[in-house]
């Protein structure tokens, strides 16, 4: 027989149920029988009576129709199969697989020769289904019921499953456990509703045993990579590392266990400005690179670990950043020959790289030989290593204007000159950046390096240039700050004589006379200046305000209506976001509704086209504040008040200037330039700070914060006196008393100012009182001692030569302790309260006053212990 006869008979199926064959031969047998019955009747014709042959051919009448059924049968049945047919008996007969195919009832319709040899059946008597093979195993049970619950549902699958004993005969030494293979699936017959179950099952002992060699090699691998005498890791695309080995994490004191990949960056390992080395390690498309660094690296308690660092990258062939792979090397402890050598080369390379400043070294034309870590993080946009690899000038990092400043230094360090002035530059990029630049030269060439000519040390001044620029416009401020505090209070004293002169000429007038109507504008336009000097003053930080607690929530929905008038006939619109549970404030309610109202106008102007002015607040803590990095402003709890728009914004060049007074971008005629002035100024004597945030194109945000009021208890003194607490809480005028006559009271009035002083004398006379004036407050010190005290009210300026107010008041109440006191002065009355006492008790009126105020204050005083 040749080998594949043999093969052909190995592989026979063990039971087929599906071949017909047998039906043929019994067809033939009935073809047979048929034929000698009618031979019969033949021969024994004459013998036979005519009921018993009718009788006999009635049957075999039936005998035939059931023939000829048959034979129909039987010739579809004894039809050679096809060759397709043939083919997948043959096919599934060889799978090396063991293959078993049952009906829905468990009959055994199929078997191959595999599945005898893996099950131990040799002939078709001896094959069982695997349900009778597998149930007595339990790990081979609960696989086989999870597979046919799968079929009942429809579902396919496979389980694999470990036996101590195989299921078969099984010569040599494979008869302890074995592995199986168990795939169950479903088989539906064309044509027919029935549906058969396939089961494989498959000796995978080899194929396991195979998995646990390589399983065993590959942990002898890692355990070898953990406990290797170097540190590895392995980094991502964007740096994440994927694992590193137990000797890296036990120099680091990193814990294994709570190690996940990619739960640890490079950026967290690397200290100091080592991380811009590695980053700057760039391979070209499709390649790799590696470069050697000696930097340190961070460990889990803080303190660095000195190392040298073997660092391969690869890139992608788009170019694109790829994985990495790291030795680390920690550097040795000993100092004996040669090692000590290297040693000191690592540490002056590791000093060289954590230094704070930037520092490379060039040649005579000014082509970079070498530069450090710090180096490669500032200037990354201009320089790389590959750069520097090829000799890149170093003049890029320059900007153009100073690249000749460059050229001068590096020439006077070619000829070894010591004092050579650093060099202040932008970046070439962004102009928002500063550094300085020292050029040194180099005197004695190493053998190393004899072509190098000189150190360029850089440092980023971008915060210093800031601060400097920020203090400059603080100083500015303060000054024109200062100046126009000073010619408001100038303005301030004529303003108040144009005012007392106007109404003693309208005291004489009558509304018929030619004269009263110019009067009248006369007084109207005094009260007009009288405005702008309280701008000039809000801005100076020395208005008169009267501080009140408030809830801004309140105060801005009272506003919001008196808002939407103003943006009245215009496309924009109006949207409040009211904070929850905002905390108080302490500031005066005009003067913010004031800040609101002209924050809300700008805004409105700066959106012809329409758009939408939004007001927003809540509560800000200490942390939060320190968040928004402001330069001035505290880490304490604020209440924020932003008002923002989407108009045009306003140009960087124009941002410095816009609180500046005077200054404005409106048409002639159309603005005074003190808005934003005054806004500055109330916010910043409420406490406050005010900062504001634009883009061109995108609108405008102006941020004020305001500190959060926390009330104190303070102590009732003895016998109700009250302070000069006192004097926060009352109004130079609430309300009118009936009666503005003198009743012969004295008042000493004390004015430097000749116009002022002679306007308030008049004025107070025409109502009753007895005045006796002084120029200064030594002259009203004579004049009390002259009247032995005989005077029942002083009214005295703040600011006037040789002696102020509030150092005669401190002068008079030595002698005359219970005098009544009135100050007058165009500043905010704690601009000079701080310096009295305690306990002072006095009036204040600011300045311009008209007749009338005067008059009410005076009376209001005098009738305070009635």
């Amino acid at each position: 027989m040749t080998r594949l006869q043999q093969a052909g008979e190995s592989d026979a199926p063990l039971v087929d149920r599906g071949n017909r064959s047998g039906a043929a031969i019994r067809i033939i047998v009935l073809a047979v029988v048929l034929l000698a019955a009618a031979v019969a009747f033949v021969l024994f014709k004459d013998q036979l009576e005519n009921e018993f042959v009718l009788g006999i051919l009635g049957v075999l009448a039936m005998m035939g129709i059931f023939f000829l059924v048959s034979a129909m049968i039987g010739f579809v049945a004894v039809m050679p199969q096809s060759q397709s047919d043939t083919l997948a008996r043959s096919f599934l007969a060889s799978q090396p697989e063991g293959t078993l195919i049952t009906d829905d009832n468990g009959r055994i319709v199929f078997a191959n020769a595999a599945y005898g040899r893996i099950t131990g059946a040799r002939k078709a008597t001896e094959v069982q289904t695997l349900e009778a093979l597998l149930s007595r195993h339990r790990e081979s049970s609960e696989a086989l019921y999870r597979l046919a619950n799968g079929l009942r549902t429809g579902r396919e699958g496979y389980e694999e499953f470990r036996l101590l004993k195989p299921l078969g005969p099984v010569t040599g030494s494979g008869s302890g456990a074995h592995w199986y293979r168990l795939k169950a699936r479903l088989l539906p017959l064309e044509g027919s509703v029935k549906v058969l179950q396939i089961w494989q099952i498959t000796d995978i002992t080899s194929e396991r045993e195979d998995q646990e060699r390589f399983f065993k090699e590959l942990q002898h691998a890692i355990d070898y990579l953990d406990h290797a005498p170097a540190g590895f890791f392995s980094a991502g695309r964007k740096g994440e590392i994927y694992y590193l080995n137990a000797t890296l994490a036990e120099w680091l004191g990193i814990d294994l266990t709570q190690f996940s990949p990619g739960s640890l960056t490079v950026a967290e390992l690397v200290a100091g400005e080592g991380m811009a080395l590695i980053e700057s390690v760039q391979a070209a498309p499709g390649s790799t690179k590696t470069e050697t660094f000696d930097l340190d690296l961070r460990c889990a308690n803080g303190q660095s670990l000195p190392v040298r660092l073997i660092h391969r990258v690869r890139a992608a062939r788009d170019g694109a950043p790829g994985e990495s792979r790291s030795i680390v090397l920690a550097r040795r402890d000993d100092h004996s020959g040669d090692q000590s050598a290297s040693i000191a080369s690592m540490r002056f390379t590791r000093f060289f790289n954590n230094t704070p400043m930037a520092i490379a070294s060039v040649d005579g034309e000014g082509r970079i030989l070498r530069t450090n870590a710090p180096f490669l993080k500032l200037f990354s946009d201009l320089v790389g290593r590959d750069d520097v690899d090829r000799g890149a000038s170093l003049d890029v990092v320059f900007h153009e204007s100073e690249r000749e400043r460059f050229n001068q230094a590096l020439a006077a360090a070619k000829n070894r000159q010591v004092d050579i002035a650093p060099i202040d530059s932008r970046h070439p990029n962004n102009e928002t950046r500063h550094f300085r630049f020292y050029v040194n030269a180099v005197i004695d060439q190493s053998d190393e390096a004899p072509e190098e000519a000189a150190i360029v040390y850089a440092v980023d001044v971008t915060d210093q240039k800031a601060l400097e620029t920020q203090m400059a416009q603080t100083q500015k401020m303060n000054a024109v700050g200062t100046l126009a505090g000073g010619i408001a209070h100038d303005f301030n004293n004529v303003l108040t004589a144009i005012l007392l002169s106007s109404d003693h000429l309208l005291l004489q007038a009558r509304p018929s006379d030619a004269s009263f109507a110019d009067l009248m504008e006369i007084k109207r336009n005094a009260n007009r200046a009288a405005v702008l000097v309280r701008q000039l003053l809000a801005f100076s930080r020395k208005q008169t305000m009267r501080p009140s607690v408030l809830n801004l929530t309140d105060v801005i929905g009272d506003l919001r209506m008196l808002v939407d008038r103003l943006i009245s006939g215009t496309a924009v619109k109006l949207q409040v976001d009211y904070g929850r549970d905002l905390w108080p404030v302490k500031t005066d309610l005009s003067q913010f509704e004031q800040v609101l109202i002209n924050l809300c106008v700008n805004a409105r102007d700066a959106m012809p086209q329409g758009g939408t002015i939004t007001i927003s607040t809540r509560n800000i803590k200490a942390e939060q504040a320190a968040a928004y990095h402001y330069r001035e402003l505290p880490a304490e709890e604020f209440v924020l008040v932003e008002v923002a728009d989407t108009g045009t914004g306003i140009a960087p060049e124009i941002m410095e200037k816009i609180f500046e007074p005077f200054f404005t971008t409106k048409e002639v005629g159309k603005g005074t330039g003190l808005g934003l002035a005054m806004v500055y100024g109330i916010v910043k004597q409420s406490g406050g700070y005010i900062y504001p945030e634009s883009e061109v194109g995108k609108g405008t945000a102006f941020r004020i914060f305001l500190p959060r009021h926390v009330a104190e208890i303070v102590p009732v003194p003895a016998g109700g006196e009250a302070g000069a607490a006192d004097t926060e809480a009352r109004p130079a005028a609430v309300s009118e008393p009936a009666d503005l006559t003198g009743k012969s009271a004295v008042v000493l009035l004390v004015e430097d100012e000749e116009a002022v002083r002679r306007g308030g004398k008049r004025m107070l006379e025409t109502r009753g009182y007895t005045v006796h004036e002084a120029g200064s407050g030594v002259e009203a010190l004579d004049i009390m001692d002259e009247l032995d005290g005989a005077v029942d009210i002083v009214v005295s300026d703040v600011v006037m030569p040789e002696m102020d107010g509030p150092t005669l008041l401190r002068e008079l109440r030595k002698k005359y302790p219970d005098l009544k006191f009135i100050f007058v002065s165009g500043y905010a009355e704690d601009a000079f309260a701080r310096n009295l006492p305690a306990d002072a008790k006095f009036g204040f009126l600011p300045k311009p006053f008209s007749l009338k105020q005067l008059a009410v204050a005076v009376r209001e005083m005098l009738d305070g212990d009635d």
